[in-house]
């Protein structure tokens, strides 16, 4: 008699899997697979005429015409003078606001985790402050101080302001992203650290942020999208020479092409981010298979440290 082969014998449990009804939901039936299928081609339907009106709409103003949008494609000038220089000075302001606002975002997470009550109440009250104001109240606040207070020339003023503005909000923010990836981690970790002997902080360094990198990725880029995006605040309101500020010198100079402008700007911010959040994806995926590859979460600098006789042992030793 002729054995079935591998194939053929998994073929029956990999159907019933399919079969199998999920924790979540139960498989559809062939009426609500229909029914799935009409709504996804009422949806599609929808957004196309969606598009379809906005595009008539546009076509009514002469939003369409090609010498509205030809400047961008035929005359350099608007690259150069207008759109690369504010590209420059947007991805200036987003560097050093993510510079800055990531590890002072995670020394005030870090701190509402103290066991000491003062460090933990000023860095709860600093986060819980900065994190109730809106950013741009912010960036006024910090271009009023820096023009009464400190000698800097009005041409730089709107950089620091947005600069200070984008770092005590998400500093705040991010405060609490760090905070949450640490507590989300099992107690059995800090338990063990301490079971070998390991101080806090070297539980902190050696254990628990290692560990909840990987967690609180997908929460720390979507905040650094905010900061690149937050910048157009930037130019809106005090005058920084960003992205969403050239639109309006390109629309006086080029026969009043606002919407091409706008559509232009709005597709450089979403090359930025989706770069931004490729980059991301990229940097977990890597960082969860050297998670997989390696059990060792403590360097070995720190194992010796932590080997050396009588360091991380009490006045008195059991055996003694």
């Amino acid at each position: 008699m002729k054995k079935p082969t591998v194939k053929a014998a998994k073929a029956p449990a990999v159907k019933a899997a399919k079969e199998r009804p999920t924790v979540l939901y139960d498989v559809p039936g062939p009426r609500a697979k229909r029914r799935n299928v009409l709504y996804t081609l009422l949806f599609l339907i929808a957004v196309a005429a969606v598009i379809w009106w906005v595009l008539l709409a546009l076509a009514d103003k002469d939003q369409l015409e090609a010498k509205k949008w030809e400047p961008f494609f035929t005359d350099s000038r608007v690259w150069t003078t207008y759109l690369l220089p504010a590209l420059e000075n947007t991805l200036i302001a987003a560097a050093l606001s993510m510079v800055i606002a990531l590890p002072l975002g995670a020394i005030l997470g870090i701190g509402r985790l103290s066991d000491h009550r003062w460090i933990r109440g000023t860095a709860g009250t600093v986060v819980e402050f900065f994190r109730a104001i809106p950013v741009l109240i912010l960036m006024l606040f910090a271009n009023a101080a820096y023009s009464e207070f400190t000698d800097v020339s009005p041409e730089n003023r709107p950089l620091y302001a947005v600069v200070t503005g984008l770092v005590l909000y998400n500093a705040s923010v991010l405060a609490e992203v760090f905070r949450a990836g640490i507590l989300s981690l099992p107690s059995g970790q800090t338990d063990a650290a301490k079971a070998i002997g390991m101080r806090k902080g070297q539980t902190m360094t050696y254990v628990l942020l290692p560990q909840s990198v990987t967690a609180m990725l997908p929460a720390l880029v979507s905040q650094l999208v905010v900061i690149v995006k937050d910048t157009a605040l930037g130019g809106a309101m005090l005058g920084f020479s960003e992205l969403l500020a050239s639109v309006r010198p390109m629309s006086a100079n080029y026969g009043a092409n606002t919407i091409a402008s706008f559509t232009v700007v709005a597709v450089i911010f979403v090359i930025l981010n989706f770069a931004l959040t490729t980059f991301a994806s990229w940097l977990e995926r890597r960082l969860r298979r050297a998670r997989k590859s390696t059990g060792a979460v403590v360097g070995v600098d720190a194992v010796e440290d932590l080997n050396r006789p009588g360091e991380h042992l009490g006045p008195t030793s059991p055996g003694k």
